[in-house]
């Protein structure tokens, strides 16, 4: 009975320390994936408009229940993204684009948000001129957990680990 007793207190310490780390890891698995999707979107947004020759644009996604392909005109980004040709040069979806990519909203109650912009166009030359904005990705840890996802003027995408303001 003494042995079974000392076998569950070893094992109680044990997950007392283990699970808050076991969280972390998964929040901080999560929110590095949701950086990297985002940051890849916007790097192929770049390489299709200066393969195609055309603009091509990311914008924040609207939510249901309008049409899943459309742009929400917001600075909020967690509903997801769309990624498309922009033929019109509109910076919204319509029936002469195409539409190259959809991301789903933002697990884990997640926020993306944009200082300014509703949308990021990439020229054919891969330039973002006039677009040039910061996001902030935030999960429920706050700044010191949160990324900062930046976009040049020359279509440049960088991001950084808690040097950003969550709402």
């Amino acid at each position: 009975m003494i042995e079974l007793l000392v076998t569950l207190s070893i094992a109680a310490i044990m997950l007392t320390i283990a699970i808050p780390s076991f969280r972390d890891f998964l929040l901080n698995n999560r929110i590095t994936s949701q950086t990297n999707d985002f940051v890849l979107a916007l790097a192929s947004a770049k390489s299709e408009a200066v393969k195609r020759g055309v603009r091509v644009t990311v914008c924040s996604r609207a939510t249901p229940p309008t049409t899943p392909e459309s742009c929400a005109g917001s600075t909020t980004w967690d509903t997801g993204w769309l990624v498309f040709v922009d033929n019109d040069g509109g910076g919204t979806v319509n029936g002469l684009d195409e539409v190259l990519q959809v991301r789903e909203p933002l697990e884990g109650n997640n926020t993306l948000r944009a200082a300014a912009r509703q949308r990021v166009t990439f020229q054919n030359t891969g330039f973002s001129l006039g677009f040039t904005d910061t996001f902030r990705l935030c999960d429920t840890r706050g700044t010191a957990n949160g990324r900062r996802i930046t976009v040049s003027n020359q279509g440049r995408v960088t991001s950084a680990t808690g040097t950003t303001a969550c709402p």
